[in-house]
């Protein structure tokens, strides 16, 4: 179950690879038309799902929902072709290549240049490493807030609890990859039935009085606006894209695109069932004044739930659900950030004429890592602010205006020009990093 991100194209990236009978062939590939739906097509729709499902869902209904239930609606119809109609094009521009084997960084440096293939390397590590920071402020709170509210312990002290979760994190990491995708593979499948069943809980507690209160339409328009950076983040599974391509080029050969097309069309309709539901689930459930509180407080929303809500199944539930995301988000997305590292330092190294140990290279990402993800977690900065301020604009750029400057530009691309659906994301893409510029600026 290996996966290569953007960063090298000998990196491996954070999902669960579905293992497949089927072997690379040119028979093979012929043989298989794409047209039919198949077990490993569904095993790709949940690693997907558990690619996109981490800290920025458990943060969404806090910002989502307090700019009211209407603007929430209006992101629920923008978020679904959003997520599909971005992942798809990413897809189809690693697609592109004349090389079966490329990843995006082979794809980028072959129709953009070399130049522009570091340029990409950099920002897509610098898009998700603040995520990994992200993870080890989540999971400091969730442990810290549950240990206090839920066990009735007194707190270590900050610096300890950090550590503690970060190194035991970091050792199954070192532990071996095997180790860390079976780990992944365990909880990811029980994540989707949980927070189903979370949802689905709160039902009863539905508080329709927010349905009433229609808000201005500049309200409306700036909430919808600055929010959007956050869905960006929350429903991004593009780390996976790389390899999930072309796995399906190795499966399907030519009819890859429209293959890669159906699961990620599922996915994204997966992902906006549960997670919007599980959003508008828990914003019904809460007042404006509670949404407030859990964003002063820092914690992911399953926690504060816990914390306020009477139900002994919300209060040891919702903080195992909150663990269980972080954790498994966090394992694939390391991967992510340490090739991507890696590859920088790499890269940068050749260019200089100079040849590196990878073991040597590989142990100070690990250090690096590791005493950043400290004093990160130490801070505690706001994780919205994070999400906000650092993942959103560089996500949206590769994942939104990317792909839609290469159907521009290259050839192999330019059967994908004038669908409406082009307008509509690159739109979204500008949408996103301009809310980031804005709030900078303010």
């Amino acid at each position: 179950m290996n996966q290569k991100t953007m960063a090298s194209a000998q990196t491996t990236a954070p999902i669960i690879t579905p293992t497949s009978t089927s072997t690379h062939n040119p028979s093979a590939a012929t043989e298989l038309t794409g047209s039919s739906w198949n077990k490993v097509d569904t095993t790709w729709v949940l690693s997907l799902f558990g690619t996109a499902v981490g800290a920025g869902i458990l943060f969404l209904p806090i910002n989502a929902g307090l700019g009211g239930f209407w603007p929430l609606l209006a992101m629920a119809v923008l978020v679904g072709p959003m997520t599909y109609f971005a992942h798809r094009n990413l897809s189809r521009f690693v697609l592109s290549s004349n090389n079966p084997k490329a990843d995006i960084t082979d794809v980028v440096e072959e129709h953009f240049g070399t130049g522009a293939g570091k340029l990409i390397t950099l920002l897509y590590f610098f898009a998700i490493y603040p995520i990994v920071l992200i993870y080890g402020v989540g999971i400091t709170n969730t442990v810290d807030s549950f240990m206090v509210n839920q066990l009735g312990m007194e707190s270590l002290p900050r610096w300890l609890l950090s550590i503690t979760l970060i190194l035991g994190m970091m050792s199954v990491m070192m532990a071996g990859e095997k180790l860390m995708l079976k780990i992944t593979q365990f909880l990811v499948y029980p994540l989707v039935v949980i927070l189903a069943g979370m949802s689905l809980f709160l039902i009863p507690d539905w508080n329709f009085a927010a349905i009433s209160q229609a808000p201005s339409v500049m309200d409306f328009t700036t909430t919808l606006w600055l929010t959007i950076p956050v869905l960006v983040f929350a429903f991004n599974h593009s780390p996976a894209v790389s390899s999930f391509a072309r796995k399906q080029r190795e499966q399907y050969g030519d009819a890859a695109v429209a293959k890669s097309d159906a699961i990620l069309k599922r996915t994204s309709a997966m992902l906006l069932g549960f997670v919007m539901f599980f959003v508008f689930s828990v914003v019904l459930s809460l007042s404006p004044e509670m949404l407030l509180e859990a964003k002063a407080a820092n914690l992911p929303v399953l926690s504060y739930l816990a914390n306020v809500h009477g139900s002994p199944v919300i209060a040891y539930f919702g903080p195992i659900v909150a663990f269980v995301a972080i954790v498994s988000s966090f394992f694939g997305h390391y991967l992510g950030a340490r090739e991507g590292m890696n590859g920088i330092i790499i890269k940068q190294a050749k260019a200089m004429g100079k040849t590196v140990d990878k073991k040597k290279v590989n142990l100070f990402t690990i250090g690096f890592m590791i005493i950043t993800l400290w004093i990160v977690a130490v801070i505690n900065p706001s994780v919205l602010g994070m999400i906000e301020d650092l993942g959103g604009p560089i996500i949206a750029t590769i994942l939104f205006l990317m792909p839609m400057y290469a159907i521009k530009r290259v050839p192999a691309m330019a059967k994908y020009q004038g669908a409406i659906a082009n307008v509509f994301i690159t739109t979204m893409g500008l949408v996103a990093i301009s809310a980031i510029v804005f709030k900078l600026l303010a």
